[in-house]
């Protein structure tokens, strides 16, 4: 039996997500989904890529793919600052996990939020895409929008499906051509 994918059990049970900000907004990720938090460094270049494709990040020898969330979001990008980062992801997908990089413009905490507290996606009155936001939790400065990854990156986005490659640099999750 398979186990529930991360985002799935959200209005039963209680969920420990890393908070983010992206702007004034606040988003937030399942930290089982998160592998690790890294100050921003520019990911290295590869041409061909949709907009939001910003290249590869060395992660102990592997090249990981990275993305501008603000412009996966349909949010204009921004310069990076001190206080940006790139979260690792290890996002589930139906056919595989799919390694990746957003980078974002601050982490704000690891909190757990009560399954009680999570209501379900607007249909109206967000300027977020509602098939990409999992639910959303008041809290004290306006709301906290939990993102369903999966859902994110599971399109026809050709750069995710399959990676460049950069000479020298190994990909995650291991070569995508038919070698």
């Amino acid at each position: 039996m398979t186990a529930p994918a991360p985002c799935a059990t959200l209005a039963r049970d209680d969920l420990q997500v890393v908070t983010f900000g992206l702007g004034r907004e606040v988003f937030a990720v399942p930290v089982v989904l998160v592998r690790e938090i890294l100050d921003y460094q520019a990911p290295s270049h590869v041409p061909g890529g949709p907009a939001h494709f910003l290249g590869l990040t060395d992660v102990r020898g592997l090249g990981v793919p990275t993305v501008d969330f603000r412009r996966r979001l349909g949010l204009p990008p921004a310069e990076p600052t001190l206080a940006t980062r790139i979260i690792i992801l290890d996002v589930p997908l139906p056919d595989r996990t799919l390694a990746l990089g957003i980078v974002i413009d601050r982490v704000l905490a690891v909190v757990t939020l009560s399954g009680e507290r999570i209501e379900p996606a607007p249909d109206i009155g967000t300027e977020w895409s509602a098939q990409f936001v999992h639910g959303v939790v008041r809290d004290a400065d306006g709301f906290v929008v939990v993102l369903d990854l999966p859902r994110i990156f599971a399109g026809e986005d050709p750069v995710l499906a399959n990676p460049p490659i950069s000479p020298g640099m190994p990909i995650a999750g291991g070569c995508p051509c038919p070698c």
